[in-house]
């Protein structure tokens, strides 16, 4: 810390959650209302449009007035970085949630100066660990903000001075983060476009004018469908001969259901040779199986729960099993390396599908419930089916069938029902070919993009680091 700087506790130079008298407020007057969704996350933003009349809030809400610091308490809140500087109110004060904490800069201190301190993610990770209650209802206690340090320089003129260098240094870093942002956001838009193209032909239209003499995908829809057929038959007539017992005749295969035509409503047309078909025709989906809590163990055989599947890419953090005589009993749920994995709960996120393949260098593994695997029958190209499911045309498909609950849920049902394009056979890996190509850099580019977006965040906090040991100014 610089010289002639000194610690002091936040209660020494700030009221902490002050009270205020009702005689403060003005009966037939409408306040700003703040709930904690109106404060941004780690940006400082607030908005206070929101007006409610004093009836309305005077009793079960926080009040706070112009240039108080709102310091969300909650998890994950607060972790997140919900907190901000009230600005100038039309009727000086406002109410908001009771999952703030109200922090006011007495005289001579800059409220700015409390909040940058306040945000730093070195505030936050210790207030983190000194938070109490329940699990997912954890709060920051009164007495740790009271508590709890701040690096003072001498004078009020130093804090409005270094207040301005954080501001001028953050107004950089943004414009650089909003540079990055846009080119972020143009290359989703790059990869929206091949896809589109990919599942609409026209990524190898030209091909197509190279190669005109390629089996339809009619024809390897027959076959498709015959091998689905006597997959059905054989695992039906293994059941038949476990109860000890033999058909008479070929009346059982009779049982058998044809999978439904695909609903291409709404859909692009195909180009010559193509056909829709519905996911369930060309693949085997399985959803997973709800095992009890107590069945996992440290190890045995690795259960596929929904934290495993990312976008793209299967994540082994948070790992579970179950034992390996579950490989056995729970054949139907049984995944094997390659298989394609959907998330059924919340199976979209900011417009991304989160899916993924089982990677080919690991074990059988056991399907765990809200999760779903695809497995296509033999002429549906694996990685084909992974880019279609990141197209527009299935993005839509998956809104529509999600429910609208707090964890909005894709049913297996649903699923089967999806449409997706059937290409020939052989336009298939070219198609895959020709989007691993224009993807290629783009995704190496947005990587870097990522990790600069991730750099910028960290360089934000050294900026605050150095603003509060002195080093800033």
């Amino acid at each position: 810390m610089s010289k002639n700087w000194r610690n002091v506790p936040l209660s020494e130079i700030c009221d902490i959650n002050p009270r205020m008298g009702k005689t403060t407020f003005a009966e037939d007057s409408s306040y700003a209302f703040v709930p904690m969704a109106s404060v941004g996350a780690a940006d400082g933003s607030i908005d206070v449009s929101t007006k409610r009349p004093y009836a309305e809030v005077k009793k079960g809400f926080t009040s706070f007035q112009s240039g108080d610091v709102l310091f969300a308490k909650i998890t994950p809140c607060m972790e997140n970085g919900k907190m901000a500087v009230v600005p100038d109110l039309e009727n000086h004060y406002g109410f908001g949630s009771t999952e703030f904490h109200v922090i006011r800069p007495k005289a001579g201190i800059d409220p700015k100066y409390v909040y940058y301190f306040v945000s730093c993610s070195g505030f936050r990770r210790e207030a983190g660990h000194n938070m109490t209650g329940a699990v997912g209802q954890k709060r920051v206690p009164t007495d740790f903000l009271k508590q709890r340090l701040i690096p003072l320089p001498p004078t009020p003129e130093d804090q409005k001075r270094i207040v301005a260098e954080i501001e001028k240094q953050f107004s950089r870093l943004d414009e650089a983060i909003a540079s990055l942002k846009r080119i972020h956001a143009n290359l989703k838009r790059y990869k929206a476009a091949v896809l589109k193209a990919a599942v609409e032909g026209k990524l190898t239209e030209q091909w197509r004018k190279d190669h005109p003499v390629v089996e339809p995908a009619d024809q390897l829809l027959k076959r498709i469908l015959a091998e689905r057929r006597a997959k059905w038959e054989a695992e039906e007539l293994a059941k038949i001969k476990a109860k000890g017992t033999k058909p008479k005749d070929d009346s059982w295969k009779k049982k058998y259901k044809e999978p439904a035509g695909p609903d291409s409503t709404n859909l692009p047309e195909l180009p010559e040779g193509w056909v829709w078909v519905s996911a369930y025709t060309v693949c085997i989906i399985t959803s997973g199986y709800a095992f009890k809590s107590n069945e996992f163990t440290d190890s045995g055989t690795p259960a596929i729960k929904i934290a495993n599947v990312s976008y793209g890419r299967f994540l082994w953090k948070q790992q579970e099993y179950l034992p390996d005589g579950f490989v056995d009993s729970y054949k139907d749920f049984q995944v094997q390396p390659g298989e394609i994995l959907l998330a059924l709960t919340r199976p979209i996120t900011v417009d991304t599908v989160k899916a993924c393949v089982y990677p080919l260098d690991a074990p059988i593994a056991l399907l765990n419930q809200r999760v779903a695997s695809l497995k296509p029958f033999h002429g549906y190209e694996k990685n084909l089916l992974l880019y279609l499911m990141q197209s527009e045309p299935f993005k839509i498909q998956i809104k529509s069938g999600l429910t609208e609950t707090l964890q909005p849920n894709l049913s297996p049902l649903d699923l089967q029902k999806f449409s997706v394009p059937l290409p020939p056979e052989t336009e298939q890996l070219e198609i895959v070919a020709e989007i691993d190509r224009r993807l290629s850099v783009s995704e190496e580019l947005e990587t870097t993009v990522e990790t600069n977006l991730k750099r910028a965040e960290r360089l934000r906090q050294t900026i605050l680091q150095r603003a509060f040991s002195g080093g800033l100014v």
